[in-house]
């Protein structure tokens, strides 16, 4: 895509995401070429699509989009995917004779597909083994998840012996498609934080004590300035992801955006004071929101631990992208 056709990309997204959420969100991300643009453009379809959707706390299936298309499978709109539990980066399946043990979670809108895809293998990183199994969804025991951010949609998915014809996949399919969704995910919680970050602004503006906006103090503006350095921290890191490709850059992409998100969340809840925690303010859906964007597909505290026991066992450093 050229630069008026990811502005009228982007402004078409926008609006979808700011009026529909769940299925008919990917019924208006269909109809404004969302795949067609995944294949031509990758990089700038996920960067908006999932920036856009974190800004708006809104949901839809576009992970399974990314996670399909990493995995060269068809991305029809009746096949979902199951993700591996919170935490965790391992595949979700495991061969069990001539089908499949499954436990791992579902997006929003799974409960309304026929079929899903299970990646099974053994070892965290999945390159042991690796296979691709679709099974029928009816097949698997779903169970809606309530925690702490009920409005995401995530369904437990489970099953034992699931029927399936399991098919060989290449040694770093798993890898490369974790990563494609690392960096979707990463897109995701820069879009909340932005939003977060934007909603405390707004109130240090408005926000009147000792006769001056409270954005004149300089303890404010101090939270507000590293929250946006957090931002903009995560930003470079999934640019890097992004040039460099690799399935390493895109954890420490996701980590990075993951542990931003948290540093935004809680300056801009100091800001916001006693407002922040109320039902009535929008602030609390996006900080429940990026809590647990960052458990998916490995939270920032697990992949870093990941990460450094890697470089322990290796006893060499990996070559680093400039920022």
């Amino acid at each position: 895509m050229d630069a008026a056709e990811r502005e009228l990309f982007a402004t078409g997204i926008g609006h979808a995401t700011v009026q529909h959420t769940g299925a008919a969100l990917d019924a208006a991300f269909d109809d404004l070429g969302w795949r067609d643009a995944l294949a031509d453009d990758p990089r700038a379809a996920v960067s908006t699509v999932f920036e856009l959707q974190g800004g708006a706390g809104c949901t839809s299936s576009a992970l399974d989009v990314v996670v399909l298309a990493a995995l060269g499978l068809d991305g029809a709109p009746d096949i979902g995917v199951v993700l591996p539990p919170p935490g965790r980066t391992g595949p979700p399946g495991t061969v069990a004779g001539e089908g499949v043990d499954v436990g791992g979670l579902g997006t929003v809108c799974f409960p309304d597909r026929d079929r899903a895809v299970v990646i099974a293998g053994a070892g965290e990183a999945g390159d042991d083994g690796c296979v691709v199994a679709v099974v029928a969804r009816a097949d698997l025991e779903q169970r809606t998840v309530r925690g702490l951010d009920p409005c995401l949609g995530l369904v437990e998915v489970t099953g034992a012996h699931v029927p399936a014809t399991p098919r060989p996949a290449s040694a770093d399919a798993w890898s490369v498609a974790v990563a494609a969704g690392q960096r979707a995910l990463g897109h995701e919680l820069v879009g909340a934080s932005r939003t977060m970050l934007e909603l405390a602004r707004e109130h240090a503006l408005e926000r009147v004590q000792f006769g001056r906006p409270i954005a004149s103090f300089q303890a404010v503006r101090h939270r507000l300035a590293e929250a946006y350095v957090a931002i903009e921290a995560a930003d470079a890191a999934l640019g890097a992801a992004w040039d460099d490709g690799t399935p390493l850059a895109a954890a420490v992409a996701k980590a990075v955006a993951g542990r931003s998100a948290r540093t935004v969340s809680r300056h801009c809840q100091q800001v916001l004071a006693g407002i922040g925690f109320t039902t009535e303010h929008a602030l609390h859906g996006h900080v429940r929101r990026a809590i647990v964007l960052d458990r998916l597909l490995g939270d920032a505290r697990s992949l870093t631990r990941r990460m450094g026991a890697d470089l322990l066992e290796r006893r060499s450093l990996p070559s680093i992208l400039p920022l």
